[in-house]
């Protein structure tokens, strides 16, 4: 979802300015990653502060819904037999061929909520695969934080070796399903709002909100110039009717997504995806990774699962985590996965910003 926001967005503003557990990932690298954490594996992580001084030198980002497209990953899995194999595991915990799905479509059902979570997750661990085989273990092991969009911060979790491979494809699926199964209860959506800043985005959302008699908010945070907001459908025809003329944006963009997605019309998936949690091993990452809803890295795992049960109603604060990033000496960035949204929004946040792509 956030990678539609991100690319819907970006299309129309380009002149605003401003595994541990898997046998697959033990043969390929990620449990390597891990295993400086084996000793502390059972053990509850009572800190939830160590990583407050972190170095930001080398960012991997990991993109979020909406980065998927039909064709991605084909040639990675043709060339990189790690990354095949992971999709492969993927297919056996999912019920189907995801592969199949990612290369060939049909575009509705890889578009489809319950499909892209666990398609982009997998697809994002088969660019570190990607990554590893063309530049070397080194090139992987440079990373010094990790963070991802929505979504993606699931990606990040599993690359710092916070979470399993597995457990990262079961708790997509679980998320899709969830997120899904909240939208289908009531008529929501999404717009993006290109040109203005967020506290004229905040009034607007209070306008429309006020002359529909429904709800509407921020659901995610991009940039200056590039938010998204969601709330009920009445709220969104209403915001985008007087987007332009009261309060002189420059443009709305209504998404394609399923739902009111980061907003508490998701409340009802939380429950869902609290007991899919409830269910996997979350360990101290070996990286700290920002998290969507306090642009903060946690290092107790419990807050972690708390604040990925929480991420789903919460506003993506991305702009907030990049500047975190900021604060930190951050040297450049790395984006892994389908497309290049997050590059793209790093440069609008920062046009200085280095990022390189490993696409799939």
């Amino acid at each position: 979802m956030i990678a539609t926001v991100a690319l819907s967005a970006l299309k129309h503003a380009a002149s605003f300015q401003h595994a541990a557990s898997s046998p697959t990932f033990a043969r390929r690298g990620l449990m390597r990653m891990a295993a400086s954490d084996a000793a502390t594996s059972s053990t509850v992580v009572a800190s939830d502060s160590d990583f407050d001084d972190f170095s930001a030198g080398v960012s991997f980002m990991f993109p979020g819904q909406g980065a998927q497209f039909v064709g991605m990953c084909d040639e990675v899995c043709k060339t990189v037999p790690a990354a095949k194999e992971l999709f492969d595991e993927a297919s056996a915990i999912l019920g189907y061929d995801l592969l199949e799905i990612c290369t060939a479509g049909p575009k509705e059902k890889l578009d489809s909520t319950v499909v892209s979570q666990p398609a982009i997750f997998v697809a994002s661990m088969a660019a570190v695969e990607k990554m590893r085989q063309e530049q070397g273990q080194e090139a992987v092991d440079a990373a010094t934080v990790a963070m991802g969009l929505s979504l993606g911060e699931y990606s990040a979790l599993c690359f710092a070796g916070a979470i399993s491979f597995a457990d990262g494809v079961k708790v997509t699926k679980a998320r899709g399903e969830a997120m899904q199964a909240a939208s289908d209860a009531i008529d929501t959506g999404m717009v993006s709002v290109i040109g203005l800043s967020k506290d004229v985005v905040e009034e607007l959302c209070a306008v429309a909100s006020e002359k529909s008699g429904e709800k509407i908010q921020i659901a995610n945070l991009l940039c200056n110039g590039n938010y998204a907001v969601s709330g009920h459908m009445k709220a969104c025809d209403k915001l985008s009717e007087i987007a332009k003329p009261d309060f002189k944006a420059r443009m709305t963009v209504k998404l394609a997504v399923a739902g009111a997605f980061h907003t508490d019309f998701m409340a009802p998936a939380v429950e869902s995806l609290k007991s899919v949690l409830s269910t996997v091993e979350v360990k101290k990452p070996r990286i700290p990774v920002i998290s969507n809803v306090d642009a903060r890295p946690h290092s107790d795992p419990a807050t972690i699962k708390e604040l990925l049960a929480k991420q789903v109603t919460s506003p993506v604060l991305f702009e907030d985590s990049v500047a975190e990033l900021m604060k930190h000496d951050f040297g450049r960035a790395v984006e892994l996965g389908p497309g290049k949204v997050i590059a793209g929004v790093l440069k609008r946040i920062d046009k200085s910003a280095e990022c390189t792509n490993v696409e799939v």
